[in-house]
């Protein structure tokens, strides 16, 4: 059964993340009518349309289902999408939903501006920089004028280092040297394969080589290095701080791009692995931006990233500010 909708809400909201996707139905006033999730958004995989029908899938998880060849469903689609790192993405991306018909008008940004958007303070100016750890590392900033920093973020081809699933695989690597003598001596060689009721490391490679241990099990080391590295092994807190040190290089160079550094502005962390708000990775941070940025006011945002979407949305609809409180104040 649908959602009984006012005479048409003002924004439909959409975060979609490499491994879920977040959607929310706004009336006038912020209130959040109905909201759903499905799974991750892949379209580099999947191809564009099958990745926008899991947004119809979380829509469809709300209660919504809006007719292509019916009216428009909302005033405004606000869709902050993992995986659109260039502008032809964003186009293409953007074409899609509005063949949907699910408002009157689109907007499609990457997911990161919506991670920078609803870490900024009520009231404040679009100003600052965002970087989101996740399953993958990016990282965005903006200035009031319209001036954007970015970075493709599409992998190692682009010079990125870490994320949950980076990290993944860098712990294994490590693990796999101590054991054969090649590397190190770390505790990784041990607690890796023990998470998965095994005893070596190569018994954990041969697993998830021949797929009896799916790959998207392997975010599961990734919690296990921090924990690692919080016990005090030096190879697992290495890439703990390696982590941090890529995170304050991409926030630097993006406040460096905009003329920023020595201005006092936000710098906002999300995504799953900071979001963990490891001691390790958060101190070393701090740091970092202490030595580079010493004006910048880092925070870490915990609220789903679906608010910043809507923020977005009731941004572009001229939304008074009591609008943008009670969708803050619903997402905590």
């Amino acid at each position: 059964m649908g959602v009984t909708l006012p005479a048409l809400p003002s924004v439909l909201a959409i975060d979609a993340g490499n491994s879920k996707t977040d959607v929310a139905l706004l009336g006038p006033d912020g209130s959040v009518l109905c909201s759903g999730q499905a799974g991750g958004f892949q379209p580099f995989r999947t191809g564009v349309p099958a990745a926008v029908d899991v947004l119809a899938e979380a829509m469809a998880a709300a209660g919504l289902r809006f007719d292509a060849d019916g009216g428009p469903g909302a005033l405004h689609v606000s869709a902050c999408l993992a995986n659109a790192d260039f502008p032809v993405e964003e186009r293409e991306l953007e074409r899609e939903i509005r063949s949907r018909n699910w408002g009157r008008a689109t907007a499609v940004h990457n997911d990161t501006f919506a991670l920078l958007r609803a870490g900024l303070p009520a009231d404040a100016e679009p100003c600052g920089v965002a970087v989101v750890c996740g399953a993958g590392i990016n990282c965005v900033g903006m200035t009031p004028d319209g001036r954007t920093a970015r970075f493709p973020a599409v992998g190692r081809i682009s010079g990125d280092w870490g994320g949950g699933g980076g990290l993944a695989e860098e712990a294994l690597w490590f693990a796999a040297r101590a054991e054969d003598g090649r590397g190190e001596a770390t505790e990784l060689a041990r607690a890796l394969p023990a998470h998965f009721g095994l005893d070596t490391v190569y018994a954990l490679i041969e697993e998830v080589h021949l797929g009896r241990i799916p790959g998207a099990r392997r975010h599961e080391l990734t919690p296990l290095l921090f924990a690692v590295a919080a016990a005090g092994d030096p190879v697992a807190l290495s890439l703990v701080h390696r982590q941090a040190d890529e995170i304050v290089v991409m926030a630097t160079v993006a406040l460096g791009r905009l003329g920023l550094l020595e201005r006092e502005v936000p710098v906002v962390l999300g995504g799953g692995v900071l979001a963990a708000r490891h001691p390790q990775l958060d101190e070393r941070i701090a740091e970092g931006l202490a030595a580079r940025a010493p004006r910048a006011r880092m925070s870490v945002v915990t609220a789903p990233p679906v608010l910043g979407a809507g923020l977005l949305g009731l941004d572009a609809l001229g939304a008074p500010s009591s609008a943008h409180g009670k969708l803050r104040a619903h997402f905590g």
